[in-house]
């Protein structure tokens, strides 16, 4: 993805995309992320646990799912402050293999645009091995004129 330039409101349309990331998960940064949460649920990290409540194996975080997603808009944006609101829903969890990792693609789109609001909303697309993770994952993302 290239560095943000500063994006302006009345450059963008509907339907423009806007950033793409492809985001890898492993089993490590799983354990980091637990340790800066506090979030030590073992479906996050235990495979026997995981698959006795009928997982697929150890999962992401969701927590870490929708944060991942949304860095790809803060760094379009060029500001994390930018992103006034942020919300989705969580369709699937992420597994995460052992070894190797869970390989999630992002496409942000442009949804809407609010001029008298000087915000535009962005639409995240999350899939994980041809499935979307997240559900109307939307920012909203105010910009200069």
């Amino acid at each position: 993805m290239s560095a943000p330039v500063n994006p302006r409101l009345s450059e963008l349309a509907v339907g423009d995309v806007v950033a793409t990331r492809t985001l890898e998960v492993d089993r490590a940064r799983l354990v980091r992320y637990a340790g800066a949460s506090g979030d030590f649920n073992p479906i996050h990290w235990n495979e026997r646990f995981a698959r006795e409540v009928g997982l697929p194996g150890v999962i992401a975080h969701g927590m870490w799912t929708m944060g991942a997603a949304v860095g790809v808009v803060t760094e379009w944006a060029g500001n994390p402050g930018a992103v006034v609101d942020y919300q989705t829903r969580f369709a699937r969890p992420v597994p995460v293999p052992d070894p190797g990792a869970a390989t999630a693609e992002v496409t942000a789109t442009v949804g809407a645009l609010d001029p008298d609001a000087g915000t535009a909303r962005i639409d995240l697309t999350v899939v994980v091995e041809g499935q979307r993770v997240l559900a109307k994952a939307q920012a909203v993302v105010r910009l200069e004129a």
